[in-house]
């Protein structure tokens, strides 16, 4: 039986563009300066949807680093009037002052509530060779509906797909039954979620700037003990270099948390390897088990999991992927991001030669293209977006050229937090943790940001 002819004219597809936070819509912006047919599709109720719940963030990175060229140029020829540059965004801000109007523009071209569950090429499984390439990707909606593309470009992040409690990357032994106890990173505990942690005994589990901010913000309730626990032997990783840290804002937010460490206001549990968790009087108890068997627990009310986040690739399994076996990256991107060697400020500029897989026309961009590693910046996104946009138009000249024009010390920048704090009438406490607001300074998490994720 013969195979009737599929519809091979690319051109006469739009390219799919997965997500609608910062880099998914300035893949469109720079699509649509290049005149190419797309469609935006999010699997939220609005763009910016996983923005959005870390709203009450306010990020190290001014305006200037965290928008876009091509969404900036848009914008601004539709009388759209830029933030200050020099202001640090909450993620609320972000959305209502830059994707929000953005999104506008695209009208039709993004659609919300669009959830893509699986990535294909019409007709082809991932084994079949012959014709490959010139058949259109698929891509195939919880709703039911499939849509057809020229290329893909998935901006989905990684805000949907935490890490476990386990600390070998396996879900801890009883975690699942206790899920209306754990909360993942930078819950609003001066915020909407503030009852949920304020008097009663919080465990914040993780060592990086997520946990970092979190414990800065439960340091602020009243009455409520605090216990963190980590699995290395002493807390210097988070911590930093503090004023001789090469990026400030790391550094001001490990000396705060030491501060509070020191003065007894958290309680820190070293060595801990998260095992097993059992439902207790109390709310939960979480055993850990260290390599050598010894074991050690905690009983808490709250748990915070601020172990990071991992990309999801499930829904390109049927698609040829080249993915480093450690990062989870591309293997052309993982030795200029892997952080055993670079910190968000010392990663290269890269693009379509990076991002490239086997699969022609796939693109994992943003957050996602970094795999496990954290160290992405949302302007390293945006210049990944260029580089593959002006490849997928047939401008390789451009796709090649990749540049990233950043301050030798970085975005982050302790002073314009502490001069904006004062802007905003903020006041500092012993703690170094900031008072009278729910907004909380942070690096910000896993689909994209101004500073380290």
């Amino acid at each position: 039986m013969s195979q009737a002819p599929l519809d091979t004219d690319h051109n006469s597809l739009p390219v799919a563009v997965i997500g609608a936070g910062p880099v998914g819509l300035a893949a469109a912006a720079h699509l649509a300066e290049r005149g190419v047919d797309f469609v935006v599709l999010e699997s939220g109720s609005k763009v910016g949807a996983s923005v959005a719940k870390w709203g009450h963030v306010r990020v190290f990175s001014p305006w200037r680093y965290n928008i876009d060229s091509a969404a900036r140029r848009l914008l601004e020829a539709d009388g759209w009037t830029a933030p200050d540059s020099d202001w640090l965004p909450t993620g609320a801000e972000i959305v209502d002052d830059y994707l929000a109007p953005l999104s506008k523009l695209f009208g039709d071209r993004i659609q919300v509530d669009a959830e893509v569950s699986a990535i294909s090429r019409l007709g082809y499984d991932k084994v079949r060779t012959s014709g490959r390439e010139s058949a259109p990707f698929v891509l195939r909606l919880t709703d039911g509906r499939e849509i057809r593309a020229r290329a893909v470009i998935d901006a989905s992040g990684t805000y949907t797909s935490p890490n476990v409690l386990g600390a070998s990357g396996l879900r801890a032994f009883g975690e699942e039954t206790v899920t209306e106890l754990i909360d993942h990173a930078l819950p609003d505990v001066l915020g909407v979620d503030r009852d949920h942690y304020e008097g009663r005994h919080t465990l914040v589990v993780g060592a990086g700037h997520s946990a970092a901010t979190t414990l800065l913000a439960l340091a602020q309730l009243k009455d409520t003990p605090i216990t963190w626990a980590i699995r290395a032997g002493n807390a210097s990783r988070t911590y930093g270099g503090g004023e001789a840290d090469a990026l400030p804002a790391r550094g001001a937010l490990g000396t705060r948390v030491h501060t509070l460490v020191t003065s007894g206001r958290i309680q820190l549990v070293t060595g801990f390897f998260t095992h097993r968790v059992n439902a207790h009087t109390d709310g939960v108890e979480v055993i850990s088990r260290d390599p050598l068997g010894n074991e050690q627990s905690v009983v808490a009310e709250r748990i915070i999991s601020a172990t990071g986040y991992r990309p999801d690739h499930s829904i390109a399994e049927e698609l040829r992927l080249d993915l480093d076996p450690i990062l989870g990256s591309t293997r052309a991107l993982a030795p200029l991001i892997d952080p055993n060697a670079h910190s968000c400020g010392t990663v290269p500029a890269h693009g379509v030669d990076e991002l490239t897989h086997p699969e022609p026309g796939y693109y994992a961009v943003g957050v996602k293209s970094y795999g496990r590693a954290p160290t992405f910046l949302m302007a390293t996104g945006y210049e990944q977006v260029r580089s593959v946009v002006a490849a997928i138009a047939g401008d390789w000249e451009a796709a090649h050229s990749v540049q990233l024009d950043l301050p030798e010390t970085g975005v982050c920048s302790s002073n314009l937090a502490d001069t904006q704090e004062q802007r905003v009438g903020l006041t500092t406490g012993v703690s170094g943790g900031l008072l009278g607001t729910p907004l909380v300074l942070a690096t910000i998490p896993s689909d994209g940001g101004g500073c380290c994720g």
